[in-house]
């Protein structure tokens, strides 16, 4: 059966989700791009703004657990929309803060649990409108958002903070939270319009409908499950376990790289505003390419014949390899041994780190559909969400508490952090692997 017979509506619900992560991610990353401005005008500490990262990380975390469960029961369509709308409102807000730290912290708090329903929501999604085999690469290119969203937080916020707007009434910094927030409001004209549940899209073909659920044994129309799955039965499985120790020691790397790569920079280069535009526009290009390929790459082991939860933690495995060249990081980083292409070579070093975890990423996401049933995979998401945001809050504060101890030799606080990163999926991958060491469904739901 060809493509073209199936048909390939799936792939316009994969694009309504890359799009959404994108602005989710743009939004996000604001804040980092913004830190040198805001922390020179309002005189905050390192640790000051690890304050408001981690609050914003730890409530996200938070919620995200409870989001999962509420998208189970009230449907993507439903729960996607109204997480992006209110994380836009609050993104929009972050505009009307002054420099006190508390009203950022308040602000992004709330921003924190807007933005709680992407992921459940969409993984959920891709459960729902595409057969296991194709998952990792449905959750790569919608994944991948997150880096066209920092890339494009990456040009549009210094130059917009570079300016004063509306004949000087509104500050650069400011424009900066207005105008990626409302992006996302239009958004929300193409989800109405385009999406709905396989059973309920008309737009589907009844080919394509009955491909979506190939693999599977559908009892009845599971597309909108309203059976809510206790949070202690699902704590009671190994297997949810091991996707909340993935996460948990992972997930604070991109957290790191997010809020933290600009004033990296700084540091070690003394870039800053416009001139880390081009650099950090390039880390994240490539990580898009590490979100898209690391999705298919376990269908390389499946066409070999190998099972689909093998042939991921194989890739998975490789994957997490690439990490460790971050121990280089600061030798390559180093201005008297490579002078002023220095920070070209340690940008293609964190590229590397970039793409291998988007890689990691949109496999680890995908272990949930491997093993879970369709109706709980957005509570076991939500949990992994909790599981990532305390490895994220942790690492924030880490990262603050370094470089502020280390103020006068910030290049030994950046080496600290980047050898906890270098060696983070290794040892998730182990702890995994111990944990559900083959293939193992969830069936007794």
């Amino acid at each position: 059966m060809t493509i073209n017979k199936i048909g390939k509506y799936r792939w316009t619900v994969v694009t309504l989700l890359f799009f959404s992560t994108t602005i989710n991610y743009m939004d996000r990353q604001v804040i980092g791009y913004l830190k040198p401005i805001l922390s020179e005008k309002y005189g905050w500490s390192n640790s000051d703004f690890a304050m408001i990262t981690a609050w914003f990380t730890g409530l996200y975390a938070g919620v995200t657990v409870f989001a999962g469960a509420i998208i189970d029961k009230i449907g993507t369509k439903l729960g996607l929309a109204l997480s992006l709308s209110f994380w836009s409102v609050m993104g929009m807000l972050n505009a009307l803060c002054g420099g006190a730290v508390y009203q950022h912290v308040i602000v992004r708090s709330f921003f924190g649990i807007g933005e709680a329903g992407n992921f459940p929501a969409s993984i959920k999604t891709v459960a729902e409108w595409f057969p296991k085999k194709e998952r990792a690469l449905a959750t790569g290119i919608f994944n991948s958002g997150a880096n066209a969203g920092a890339m494009i937080a990456a040009l549009l916020v210094p130059y917009l903070a570079a300016h004063t707007w509306v004949n000087g009434s509104i500050e650069g910094w400011q424009m900066a939270f207005l105008l990626t927030g409302a992006i996302g409001l239009i958004w929300l004209l193409f989800w109405f319009a385009l999406y709905n549940t396989p059973a309920n899209q008309k737009k589907l073909s009844a080919a394509e409908f009955q491909y979506i659920h190939s693999d599977e044994v559908r009892h009845g129309n599971d597309d909108v499950i309203k059976e809510k799955v206790p949070w202690i039965k699902l704590l009671s499985y190994r297997q949810t376990w091991s996707f909340f120790t993935g996460k948990f020691l992972t997930d604070g790397v991109w957290w790191f790289l997010l809020f933290w790569l600009p004033d990296y920079m700084k540091k070690q280069f003394n870039m800053q505003g416009e001139a880390i535009m081009l650099p950090l526009f390039a880390v994240y290009g490539v990580a898009i390419i590490g979100s898209v390929a690391g999705g298919g790459f376990p269908i390389y082991f499946i066409n070999k014949g190998m099972e689909t939860y093998k042939a991921r933690m194989k890739a998975m495995l490789l994957i997490a390899l690439f990490p460790i060249v971050l121990i280089a990081t600061q030798y390559f980083g180093d201005i008297a041994l490579f002078g002023s292409s220095a920070y070209v070579y340690a940008l293609i070093v964190i590229c590397i780190a970039a793409a291998a975890h988007q890689a990691w990423s949109a496999n680890i996401f995908t272990t949930v559909s491997d093993l879970f049933p369709k109706k709980a995979v957005g509570s076991v998401t939500g949990i992994g969400g909790l599981a990532g945001g305390i490895g994220g809050v942790l690492m924030q504060l880490l990262a603050g508490g370094l470089t502020d101890a280390f103020k006068n030799n910030p290049q030994a606080a950046y080496l600290i952090l980047f050898l906890v990163c270098a060696f983070a999926y290794i040892i998730a991958w182990v702890i995994m692997k111990a944990l559900v060491p083959k293939f193992d469904p969830i069936t007794d739901m």
